[in-house]
């Protein structure tokens, strides 16, 4: 008796993404609310069982699609914070806003992180993975605003935890502005910025 091929970890990981990959286009076509399952299932051109072998609900669909988001932005953070030499806090803000510009547009990686966050509001399981990851984040700046600090870029005495706060805040602000009312682009943001931090 012929044994059943297995089936390779590499086809495994394409057909997850595949499925995150439709999940993302019906989401940013017609929102969380408004995409069932089965809307899903016909735009990953697969079978029910193919796609409920990775992902039990729409939820998990969504927890998914949010843990990519936010860990994409938080690994630019990362390299901000870990920048050799170090960034000055200006710098840094003007960078991350750079990439938020990038991903505010229709296919906008941010424009789900808005979803996300709305979703949040309702959902106690997304809100305290969204509340960590957001923390974290928040770290990155506080790292920056430490190596700032230690670089002679701000007072001895800075409060690093303060400023990693504003300094993180100043970034899904400006996506938000973007967004929503289509705000400055990242050069007149980044020009006020540098007018307001010299």
């Amino acid at each position: 008796m012929c044994a059943m091929p297995r089936v390779s970890e590499a086809h495994l990981a394409a057909r997850r993404q595949q499925i995150l990959d439709a999940a993302r286009r019906c989401f940013m076509r017609d929102g969380f609310h408004n995409t069932s399952m089965q809307d899903v299932i016909a735009e990953a051109g697969l079978s029910v069982g193919a796609v409920y072998r990775y992902f039990k609900s729409k939820n998990d669909l969504i927890t998914a699609i949010a843990e990519s988001v936010i860990g994409d932005a938080s690994t630019m953070f990362e390299e901000l914070a870990r920048h050799e030499p170090p960034l000055s806090p200006t710098e840094a803000v003007e960078r991350a806003v750079t990439f938020v510009e990038r991903e505010t547009g229709p296919d906008g990686l941010l424009r789900i992180a808005l979803q996300v966050w709305a979703e949040a509001m309702r959902d106690p399981a997304l809100a305290e993975f969204v509340g960590n990851a957001y923390s974290r984040m928040r770290g990155h700046f506080v790292h920056l605003a430490t190596r700032a600090r230690d670089a002679g870029q701000l007072p001895a005495d800075a409060d690093v935890e303060a400023i990693g706060a504003v300094l993180f805040g100043m970034v899904p602000g400006y996506a938000l502005q973007r967004m929503l009312s289509n705000g400055p682009d990242a050069k007149t943001y980044a020009a006020g910025l540098r007018t307001l931090v010299p």
